[in-house]
């Protein structure tokens, strides 16, 4: 019989489980607008560091628009090709890149994002992207797309402020239906990396570790979890 804590820790990415706060509540209305099909907004950036919840803004417009439908999203760091990025995106219903700034510096791949940008902007489809760098400071892309993402919503998302990240635990804890003490929480901002996702996973770890010890959640149990995220036991 499996255990808890051998289910993968991933989960799926949406609207309702994207912890707003001040760093990323503009990205958040914008995605949403984007998402929205009476909304005649169709493109959007959106920019920030690693962790700051771009791909959960971009995954999550791709949950409301595909649903059942082939993935519509696709990041850069698979390093995708000329035919990649059209077999992907040929009759996507949306245009759906994540960390272009790592897009391939390749002349053949410039000229067919920039094909497809044209392609489902002169149709009025959907186009959302995002990447570390704000739009000017992307220098793998087509100058001409750089100045057309201008001409759209545009977005910073930050959240590695305290009162960010202690919002991201508390969202992940209520959304589990469990009680994180202080300590636990503060442990977590002083010790543990500044990335959202990274915080999700803690308290997901955390929250099956409860439940197969059948033990509370402190900060003994936090540490344990903790270790056994680094070792990989089980």
């Amino acid at each position: 019989m499996q255990r808890i804590l051998d289910f993968p820790l991933n989960e799926v990415m949406n609207f309702g489980n994207f912890v707003e706060c001040d760093g990323n509540a503009a990205s958040l209305r914008f995605a949403r607008r984007i998402a929205d099909p009476d909304d005649s907004e169709h493109l959007l950036y959106i920019h920030g560091p690693s962790g700051s919840g771009k791909t959960h803004l971009l995954r999550s417009v791709e949950h409301e628009i595909s649903v059942g439908s082939p993935s519509i999203y696709l990041s850069c760091r698979e390093m995708p090709t000329t035919d990649i990025l059209m077999r992907h995106f040929g009759n996507a219903e949306a245009l759906i890149l994540d960390d272009i700034h790592l897009l391939p510096d390749d002349r053949g791949v410039k000229s067919a994002l920039w094909q497809l940008f044209n392609d489902f902007s002169g149709k009025g489809m959907r186009v959302v992207m995002a990447g570390t760098f704000p739009p000017r400071e992307l220098s793998s892309l087509d100058d001409h797309l750089v100045s057309r993402l201008l001409w759209g919503l545009v977005s910073r998302v930050d959240v590695t402020d305290d009162n960010s990240r202690r919002m991201i635990l508390q969202k992940a804890a209520y959304d589990r239906q469990v009680r994180v003490p202080d300590d636990v929480l503060d442990y977590l901002l002083k010790t543990g990396s500044r990335e959202a996702g990274y915080l999700v996973r803690c308290i997901e770890l955390l929250y099956r570790l409860s439940l197969e010890t059948k033990r509370k959640i402190t900060l003994s149990l936090l540490k344990e979890a903790l270790e056994l995220k680094l070792t990989g036991a089980d």
